[in-house]
């Protein structure tokens, strides 16, 4: 994606360490600090227990929340006492430690693309922090802790996190942070290109279009194709999706990554969800395709070409690849479009054929043939101009005879400007394919 990383594992920083698994320590010291403080207490609930009780619910057609209604009934420090709780603790018996949101409370928060946003704690449950278990937080512990003591300025992620915002602004207050807490912005969705719901890995997989950066095996064993190995240049999945969501304002499509830095606002982001179109992907790789040097295309393109066991001299490629990028968005598409010049038609579309390949034209194909043969030069523009005259004095339709040139050169009606086709062939081998056509299509 052609982006840095300022601090991490690799990097280092002032901040660290940079992996969850080396801060648990960490973790659990705050963790503690909140239940010494109150503002979280250790459960003991065991899941078959807790299945038991949303099962009960559920048979009175209620919903079983662990919160401020129900937590002084069940297995927890609130109604143990600290004698119990410390054997049960010395004894290694499994614990997590539950926020505990205050009955009633009003919190507000500013959203940076949605605004002012307000919740009522009573609506809220107790939300786990960490578990003794594995010796790990949840994410609502570790990303507080974390972006506080990294000194984080800004949290930036998705629209459904924002349910989980008044939490977090609790647990600033409980761990005494609200002055220091950092600015909160909740993206919208990602929606299908029909625009309705979420995009997903299965909208990819039946649309035929990546929605994972790299190719991923999920642990069931099942493949996710990926932005890179599907052929998208780096630049145009950055410019893709900085658009999902977001717009500069402006007319502008085309952005470097310097160009996104400078112009990217958060106020520009939309609170609406922002439907994915596979198309408008495609165009922006073909945007970038385009641009680049036919050195550069022609560099990318031959391992593909090693692969169909094409040996070719890089200037002729870089040449080759210049005439086509126009028709192509992917790299993988100038072979479809270039493959006549490497290997002869083994094959002519029948359609062509019956259009184009029928009157006086097949018995001038023996004529034309002869006038490559004896063409004193080899150079696209007096081909054309001395191809023209012969046709013009037999009085032949031009677009008859290059339409049935281009058959014989490429197999079908495609291809660039058909004598730069030629020129690129060479005498011998243009000569050989028009012969062969006329062996073949003359039967």
């Amino acid at each position: 994606m052609g982006l840095t990383v300022d601090e991490g594992v690799q990097e280092g920083g002032a901040y660290g360490p940079y992996k969850q698994s080396e801060r648990k320590a960490i973790y659990k010291e705050y963790a503690n600090r909140l239940v010494a403080d109150g503002w979280a207490y250790y459960a003991f609930d065991t899941p078959e227990e807790l299945e038991a009780i949303r099962s009960a619910y559920e048979a009175e057609k209620k919903t079983f929340a662990y919160d401020i209604q129900t937590r002084n009934t069940l297995n927890n420090s609130l109604n143990l006492s600290a004698d119990e709780v410390q054997a049960r603790m010395d004894s290694g018996e499994p614990y997590v430690i539950r926020f505990k949101m205050p009955e009633n409370y009003e919190v507000t928060a500013d959203d940076l693309i949605r605004g002012q946003v307000t919740f009522n704690t009573s609506t809220l449950d107790d939300k786990v922090l960490y578990k003794s278990a594995d010796e790990l937080p949840t994410y609502h512990l570790a990303n507080i802790v974390d972006d506080h003591l990294m000194e984080i300025s800004h949290v930036i992620r998705g629209e459904e996190w924002l349910p989980s915002l008044p939490l977090h602004v609790m647990m600033y207050k409980a761990f005494g942070w609200s002055d220091s807490m950092p600015a909160f912005a909740h993206l919208p969705l990602i929606l299908k290109p029909s625009g309705k719901g979420k995009l997903s890995k299965r909208d990819g997989d039946k649309e035929g279009f990546p929605v994972f950066p790299l190719a991923y095996t999920s642990p069931a064993g099942e493949l996710a194709s990926g932005y890179r190995e599907s052929g998208y240049f780096p630049e145009a999945v950055n410019n893709l999706l900085a658009f999902l969501g977001w717009n500069p304002g402006t007319e502008q499509e085309l952005f470097s990554l310097t160009e996104l830095t400078e112009a990217f606002s958060l106020e520009r982001v939309n609170k609406a969800g922002a439907r994915f179109d596979p198309e408008k992907a495609k165009w922006f790789n073909h945007q970038y395709l385009v641009q680049k040097s036919e050195a550069e295309l022609a560099a990318d393109f031959r391992p593909l070409l090693k692969e169909k066991g094409v040996a070719v001299e890089t200037e002729k490629v870089e040449v080759i690849v210049g005439l086509v990028k126009e028709r192509v968005s992917f790299v993988s598409e100038l072979w479809e479009q270039t493959f006549f010049f490497f290997e002869a038609p083994t094959g002519y579309d029948e359609k062509v054929a019956k259009k184009r390949w029928k009157g006086e034209v097949p018995a001038f194909m023996k004529e034309l043939a002869d006038f490559f043969e004896q063409s004193a030069a080899w150079d696209a523009t007096e081909l054309k101009e001395k191809a023209s005259d012969l046709i013009n004095a037999r009085g032949i339709g031009f677009g008859n005879v290059m339409n049935a040139l281009r058959l014989a050169l490429t197999g079908g009606a495609f291809g660039p400007d058909l004598f730069t086709i030629a020129e690129l062939l060479g005498r011998e081998e243009t000569v050989k394919r028009v012969q062969m056509a006329i062996e073949r299509l003359d039967l």
